[in-house]
């Protein structure tokens, strides 16, 4: 692997995600991607403190798939990754094998609200394997979180379920990350709350700023 250029920080609240596409056909050319597109749009949406995206489409190989998360962990700098697609149970689909291989600590919690979320709609949804992990260097740590590879998944898992009223009806997993990002060293990263609303403990807020 090519020496990779670590990502300049335009603010010290900026945080730095990693968005991976893993895709045989998306990433040969065989049809369109969309799984990066959808990451970047609901982010937009979603975040309300500064941000960038290091973007990466990939074929459903293991040791591409581990060796792009170290590089954008280690490399890049990225305080994020979100990966999009190779979580079912075909024999290509080996993006959570991948990912374990590359963490340190496993959180499993945020695999098992997704599927919670997805059995919502369809009772496939306890094919789904994503895993999240914590990848920590000495000078570096960044969450690592599998997501589904059709839009509307990602954009349910991410944010959560609401009645008509806009009441939570299930809690999305972005609610959570926030809060994981500070308690792993990075920045302070903020939300829109009629999008999904991050979740600290009090002794964790921020003043807002005047």
């Amino acid at each position: 692997m090519t020496a990779t250029t670590r990502i300049a920080r335009k603010h010290p609240d900026e945080l730095i995600v990693g968005l991976v596409s893993v895709s045989d056909r998306a990433s040969s050319g065989t049809y369109q991607d969309l799984g990066l597109p959808a990451l970047r749009e609901w982010l937009g949406g979603a975040l309300a403190s500064p941000w960038q995206a290091v973007d990466r489409l990939i074929p459903d190989e293991p040791a591409r798939i581990s060796e792009t998360l170290i590089e954008l962990v280690d490399g890049c700098g990225c305080d994020l990754v979100l990966t999009t697609g190779g979580t079912g149970p075909a024999r290509r689909d080996v993006t959570p094998e991948a990912t374990l291989a590359v963490g340190t600590k496993e959180m499993p919690g945020f695999g098992e609200q997704m599927r919670q979320i997805s059995l919502r709609f369809v009772p496939t949804a306890i094919l789904s394997r994503q895993v999240a992990v914590i990848r920590e260097t000495p000078a570096h740590a960044a969450l690592i979180v599998n997501l589904p590879g059709q839009p509307k998944s990602i954009r349910e898992t991410l944010e959560g379920l609401k009645g008509e009223d806009g009441a939570v009806l299930v809690p999305g997993i972005f609610a959570a990350i926030p809060y994981c990002i500070d308690l792993i060293g990075g920045p302070y990263a903020e939300t829109r709350p009629e999008v999904i609303a991050a979740f600290r403990p009090k002794s964790a807020r921020r003043a807002p700023q005047a």
